[in-house]
C-alpha cells in the first residue's frame, strides 16, 4: 500500500481528477494550501488576480492506493497536472503501513479498496 501526496496548481484540479477517474482512482482527499518551491518570488496569476510573495495557493491531493493501483495514479497525474511552466508541483509516494476503514473495520488492501 502507497500514500500518494500531489502538490499542484489549483487550476489543474478538474483535469488531474478527469485524468484519476479514466485509470479508476476515485478516493482522493483535496485540501486548499500555500507554499512555494523553487519559484518564490515570481508572479502567478490564479483566477485573473495576480499573486506574488513568499506563498502562493497550491492544492493538495492525498489517494491511499493498493500497489497495482501506483504507477497508474502516478502517470494520471502527471497528466492531468503538467503544463511544461515552473510550478506544476510535485508528487511524493510514501509507504502506507496501516488503512482501516471505520464502518467495517476492514483493514490493509481491502480497506482501501
Amino acid at each position: 500500500m502507497k500514500l500518494v501526496i500531489a502538490i499542484i496548481q489549483p487550476h489543474r484540479l478538474e483535469q488531474v481528477k478527469k485524468e484519476l477517474y479514466n485509470v479508476e482512482v476515485n478516493l482522493i482527499t483535496v485540501s486548499e494550501v500555500l507554499g512555494h518551491g523553487r519559484q518564490k518570488g515570481i508572479t502567478e496569476v490564479y483566477r485573473g488576480v495576480k499573486e506574488t510573495g513568499n506563498l502562493l495557493r497550491k492544492i493538495r491531493l492525498e489517494i491511499a492506493v493498493n500497489d497495482n493501483f501506483l504507477d497508474c495514479t502516478v502517470k494520471a497525474i502527471v497528466k492531468g497536472a503538467k503544463t511544461g511552466a515552473t510550478g506544476d508541483g510535485k508528487i511524493f509516494v510514501l509507504d502506507l503501513q496501516e488503512c482501516i476503514r471505520i464502518r467495517t473495520e476492514e483493514t490493509g488492501s481491502l480497506a482501501i479498496g
